[in-house]
C-alpha cells in the first residue's frame, strides 16, 4: 500500500505563494499568528520545516482556506 506524506518544499512554495497572493509580507503573517520568531514562517516557505497542526489551522484562517489548500502531499513509501 501507498501512503501519501507533506512534501515540505511544495508545501512551503505553497504558503509563499498564498500570501503573496493575499499580499501579506512575513512580517504581518508573523503579527497576526502572534509568532515570535519570523525564522519559523521562512523555514516553512523554503521547506525546512512544516508548520504544527494548530499554525496550520490559524494560517488557514489568515489566509482564507482550507488546511488541504495548504498542504501539498506526495506519494511515500510503500508499506506491507
Amino acid at each position: 500500500m501507498i501512503y501519501k506524506q507533506i512534501d515540505p518544499v511544495a508545501t512551503g512554495k505553497r504558503i509563499k505563494s498564498l500570501c503573496k497572493e493575499r499580499g501579506l509580507t512575513v512580517r504581518e503573517l508573523q503579527a497576526r499568528m502572534g509568532i515570535v520568531s519570523r525564522s519559523s514562517i521562512f523555514k516553512w516557505m523554503r521547506g525546512a520545516s512544516i508548520p504544527t497542526v494548530d499554525n496550520l489551522v490559524l494560517l488557514a484562517d489568515i489566509l482564507g482556506v482550507t488546511v488541504d489548500k495548504i498542504i501539498v502531499t506526495k506519494e511515500g513509501p510503500t508499506k506491507e
